[in-house]
């Protein structure tokens, strides 16, 4: 006798889906292969002679306080450090409001927990990156999708998604948007801003 695993799955688990991120690396590893849709950067540009000595300096001054498990919300002097560049930006905040995650996909799927009920709806660009896509998914709520044009989302639509949705949060990302490559223009973040205020 065999278990249907299948069948014991949560409501959330059958939400899920194969990664897409997965699915486009996978190709970005062949050598017949230059991919621009990974995210993947020149592995010339890495640091890797200044990386080699900060781990050697690490190891010989803190070598077990750096091996040791830490707490969830991340080491605490580099979230003070964090909560000091930001108050250098005007963005006052305290290390207890600071949590470090492993990437991206760990803090969506943080966000999702945190905020994200089976019916929510959630306003994003079209298109959108695909990762934020695929974490919130699996809470199973409502995408509403406002296009992108030469000068990012188009907020003169958004005022309307926002009325007939009500959504939880908008997804945006200003700075050479992922996948378009677009760029938010300095009148309609403050117009967005403006929106999501309301």
């Amino acid at each position: 006798m065999s278990t249907q695993w299948q069948d014991r799955y949560s409501e959330c688990a059958r939400r899920m889906t194969s990664s897409a991120i997965r699915e486009i690396l996978k190709f970005a590893q062949r050598p017949d292969i230059i991919s621009l849709a990974g995210g993947w950067p020149d592995p010339a540009l890495f640091p890797v002679e200044d990386l080699d000595e900060i781990c050697h300096y690490i190891l010989a001054e803190k070598g077990r306080e750096a091996l040791q498990y830490g707490i969830t919300e991340g080491y605490p002097p580099l979230r003070r450090f964090l909560a000091e560049r930001m108050a250098a930006y005007g963005l006052v905040t305290s290390e207890e409001n600071i949590v470090i995650t492993a990437g991206s996909q760990q803090a969506l799927d943080l966000l999702g927990r945190i905020f994200l009920d089976p019916g929510d709806a959630i306003l994003l660009e079209k298109p959108s990156y695909v990762g934020a896509i695929q974490a919130w998914r699996t809470y199973g709520v409502k995408f509403v999708t406002v296009p992108l044009d030469d000068e990012g989302m188009r907020v003169d639509l958004l005022e309307e998604a926002l009325v007939e949705n009500r959504p939880k949060f908008i997804y945006a990302l200003p700075n050479f948007q992922n996948p378009a490559g677009v760029t938010l223009s300095l009148e309609r973040r403050g117009r967005l801003v403006e929106l999501a205020d309301r």
